[in-house]
Order: structure tokens, then sequence, then C-alpha cells
């Protein structure tokens, strides 16, 4: 059997890997300290439950309309104009299965062989994957954590080809934490506008800030980059439903009416019952989601002083999302019975081992020298991790 070319240009997500693995040694009944998880540990809020028991008891268990079924869309619309100022109609608006699925179907209706798509490392795992499985070529603009991970406009601009389609934005970002200011994402779509770029702006960890930073979305800037962005969004993050798989887009008509009609040939509809959760996260989840960032902030100031006590760790505090992104390359090349530990890769897979520590490697977010740690469990098995990933630094040579 010949497989088509595409698989052989991308890789699994080894942050779905490293979960897996974890729940199949928990299975095994060892015990790790899950660092892993892109997922908040809290229960879905109580008004998305009930109105998914609401949903089946009055049978609303059928096929939808392809993109979402009215009221959610009406839902999100009213969601963008609160927080964003920024209205949209129906046909703006695509709800999928996911936020990962948003991208898929927005990467699918836009590139094509010879497009290239801006992304500024480090990045989420997927976006140069499903750029790939489009036939499109990803092309990745260094950041540096000594700048808070800022976009630098003169190196952006050099990027910018004839070739350019898209630039990639996620702020706040997955996997550090870092956002972008008013200013810079000014300055990117001034630049996007002289050069007929779209903006591609995964804001999925948009309530997820803390310390009194602001999240500013792109196409609020005004209706001539509006225009030229397409948001993504969902509510597996911001309220905790990770597992009933609601992203949703808002952008342009012909980009989103393409979006659907791919959609309509895959998956169809998003499942009848989460839409309806949705529904009721979108419309009464706000208390829910100030709890959560609340606990959330005590457990990332708990993780980065922790991280920060150990020799050979360095950390930023994060902004947004919840991820801490320690800097670990005074750690490379030190050895553990007589192996050289060279790589992130390396040292993951040490931790989990040898420490039952489970956390992320930075080569697949494009960095060769940083780990990813998510808060999203307790502040015990963070505190208790956190003593166990120190007993296992103190063992290599």
């Amino acid at each position: 059997m010949k497989l088509a070319s595409r698989t052989t240009r991308i890789t699994p997500s080894p942050t779905l890997q490293l979960s897996a693995t974890v729940k199949a040694l928990v299975a095994q009944g060892q015990r790790v300290f899950d660092f892993t998880a892109g997922e908040p540990s809290f229960d879905s809020p109580e008004v998305a439950k009930d109105a998914a028991y609401a949903a089946i008891r009055s049978g609303f268990t059928k096929y939808t309309a392809v993109t979402g079924i009215d009221d959610l869309k009406d839902a999100i619309i009213e969601k963008f104009q609160r927080d964003q100022g920024l209205t949209y109609s129906r046909s703006q608006i695509l709800v999928s299965c996911g936020a990962k699925h948003t991208l898929f179907n927005l990467a699918l209706a836009l590139f094509e062989t010879g497009d290239e798509v801006i992304i500024p490392t480090p990045y989420w795992v997927s976006y140069p994957e499903q750029i790939l499985v489009a036939d499109a070529k990803p092309v990745f603009l260094p950041t540096s954590e000594s700048s808070g991970y800022a976009i630098d406009l003169k190196a952006l601009e050099a990027t910018v080809t004839d070739r350019t389609k898209a630039i990639i934005l996620n702020s706040p970002c997955n996997p550090t934490g870092s956002m972008y200011d008013r200013q810079t994402l000014e300055d990117i779509a001034k630049l996007a506008l002289q050069h007929d770029i779209l903006i591609i702006s995964d804001e999925i960890y948009e309530k997820m800030i803390y310390d009194q930073h602001r999240h500013h979305s792109i196409a609020s800037l005004g209706p001539d980059i509006a225009r030229n962005t397409i948001i993504v969004n969902g509510v597996s993050k911001t309220y905790s439903m990770t597992g009933w798989r609601i992203g949703y887009a808002a952008g342009p008509d012909p980009l989103i009416k393409a979006m659907g009609d791919i959609q309509s040939q895959s998956t169809s509809n998003p499942t009848s019952i989460a839409q309806k959760a949705a529904i009721g996260a979108l419309r009464g989840g706000d208390a829910f989601i100030q709890h959560m960032v609340k606990e959330l902030d005590i457990r990332r100031k708990a993780i980065v002083a922790g991280l920060n006590r150990i020799t050979g760790i360095h950390c930023p505090m994060p902004s947004g999302a919840f991820y801490a992104f320690p800097d670990i390359a005074r750690l490379l090349g030190r050895r553990f019975q007589g192996q050289s530990l060279a790589t992130p890769f390396a040292l993951a897979n040490f931790f989990l081992k040898e420490a039952q520590v489970a956390c992320v490697p930075g080569e697949p977010f494009g960095s060769p020298t940083h780990l990813r740690f998510s808060y999203t469990g307790t502040l015990e098995v963070i505190e208790e991790g956190l003593q166990h990933l120190a007993e296992g630094v103190a063992r290599l040579e």
C-alpha cells in the first residue's frame, strides 16, 4: 500500500502522545506528576451541563445545520460585540468540532502549493503541521525570551515575500504565555494591509490573563484590519470544556463559506448537545471564568517560583494561558548513568522515567532549549511534582 505523500510531511501531536503515555502509566498503577495537559482540570460550568441535559431531555439529538445552529452563532456574535466591540453576521461565523478543527478547515480552504505562512516562534505544535497538510510552507519568525517573545517588526517585514499568504498570531501564546501589546498589533496590522496578508488570530486563551494585562484582538483595531482577519476561538479553554469539542471562527464571508463547505464533506455539524452546552457557557459562564482564572493565578505563581528555585532552570512569569515555559539550556549536556542528555526530548524522557514528572519538550514548539509545563493541576500536585523534579535534577552529573 502506498500512502499519500502528505502523510510523510507531518508528525503526530507530541502533546497528545505524551498525555496518552502518562495515562497508560497511571493505568498500570504508576504515580505520575502530569504537567503535559493542554486543558484545565476544572469541571465544566453547571450552566453548560444544564443546557446539555435540557437538550438531551428535549430530544435535541439529531443533525443540525453544518456550520452550527443559529442560536449558538448569535451567542458567539454577542460575545464578539461584548468583548471586542466587533460586529459579525451569522454568515461570518463557523462552528466546528474544536478550535483545532477550525484551524484545519481554514488551512484547507486557504492554503495551497507555493503559499507561505509566517509563524512566530515558539508556536503551538499543530500550526506548521496543518500548513504542511495543505501543501503550503510554514515560515518561522524567531522571537526571544529576553524580549518577552515580542515580534520584531523589521524582522517580520524581512520575512514577507510575494508568496506570503497569512500570519498566525496567538495571544496569549501556547507555549510561552506571552501576549502582544496594542502597539505591536497596530504595526502588524499596518504591515498586513500593505502587503494584503491575512491575519489568523488564535484567541483561544483570551480570558486567561493575569496581572492586569489586557487582551487585544487585532480585528478590533479598525474596519480594514477586521476585514483582513479571521479570529479562531472556542469554549475548550475558557470554560474547561475540552471534551465538548466546540470551536468557532469569525471572518470574511467567502472564507467562512469555503471552510463550511469543507466541513460539510468531513465532519458535518458539531455535536448538537455540545452546541447547546456552548450557548449556556457563552451566555452564563462569566462567574466560572473569574473563579478559574483566580485559581490558575495561584498555581501560576507557585510553579514559576518553584521552577526558579531549581538550579539550572530559569522561568519567566507568563502573562496569560496556563503554561510555564522554562529555559533549561544549562541542564543540556548533563549526564545520567553515563548518558548525555543533550536535548529537551532527552531531558523530558529522563524526568518521566526517573522523577515521575511528565512535561513536554520544547522542540515541537520550535525551541531547542525549553520545556513546557502546564499548571492546571492542583496546587498539591504542582508542589509535589516540583519536588520530584528538583530531586531528578540533583541526580544529574
